[in-house]
């Protein structure tokens, strides 16, 4: 699936978006409350002209508003932001939930809750969480209904969470990996530059299909139609059994996002 990326660091670019809408053939945009840009967004889909049936749209519930009406009433504002009558995806930002009184464990059950009503009434057309490690999705399985549909994390050559990817495969969990550049800093890495050069592709290009050939949804982001463009141009090459597990190699378990292995 081709996807476009916004985040809370790196800026929005209205014109990125809309670009790879109509030039690029992307039809999946990952946002979040947290990025602040839903309501850009809604701009940008409408100038591009691409039907609201052909896009899947996922965003993300932010800690603040975890609990069981604050979930259900930020779903409804995020509707109202982006300019939709329901949400492709809709997912649990953080394990981390800060709710007076109550355990991490309890208010991630209650918010989940608040998820799964949004499903059954198809506002949510899919729901899951970001971030959540094997202990927090276990602890869901246990306390609610329904298992995540999908899991977002970060996934990139140095950070190859393969007991979680696995962990997610076993429950028929989706999983989705940010960051697949590691924030530029797999860019400069010779062993990537040396394949770049060996399949004629760029080093980023060789990250993303590398985390593809992984069996992972890769979210990559950028603000440059160029790279955007370039971003979808993986799918016309293959790299080698080798190849991959030499960029799974690289794996030293560094995150250059938020790091949720502490939270209970």
């Amino acid at each position: 699936m081709h996807l476009v990326g916004t985040s809370h660091q790196g800026g929005y670019s209205h014109e990125a978006v809309v670009y790879a809408l109509q030039k690029c053939g992307i039809r999946h945009i990952d946002t979040a409350k947290r990025y602040g840009c839903e309501s850009h967004l809604k701009e940008a889909i409408r100038e591009s002209g691409v039907p609201r049936q052909d896009l899947w749209i996922t965003t993300k519930l932010w800690p603040s508003d975890y609990g069981y009406e604050k979930a259900l009433q930020a779903c409804r504002e995020s509707c109202e932001r982006l300019g939709v009558d329901y949400i492709d995806l809709y997912l649990m930002h953080w394990p981390d939930a800060q709710i007076p009184g109550k355990s991490s464990r309890e208010a991630r059950a209650e918010t989940w809750r608040a998820l799964e009503e949004l499903y059954d009434n198809g506002i949510c057309r899919a729901i899951g969480v970001s971030n959540f490690q094997i202990p927090h999705l276990e602890q869901l399985k246990e306390d609610c209904d329904i298992i995540p549909h999908v899991n977002q994390a970060e996934y990139h050559p140095f950070q190859r969470p393969q007991e979680l990817l696995d962990y997610c495969r076993k429950n028929n969990i989706v999983f989705e990996g940010y960051c697949p550049l590691a924030k530029g800093e797999a860019l400069t890495h010779p062993v990537l530059i040396q394949l770049a050069k060996k399949y004629n592709k760029t080093p980023a290009q060789i990250c993303i299909r590398w985390s593809i050939q992984n069996g992972v949804v890769t979210i990559p982001k950028s603000t440059k139609p160029k790279r955007i463009e370039q971003n979808c141009e993986v799918f016309s090459f293959t790299l080698t059994e080798e190849d991959v597990a030499m960029i799974n190699g690289m794996h030293d378990g560094r995150h250059v996002s938020w790091d949720p292995t502490n939270i209970l």
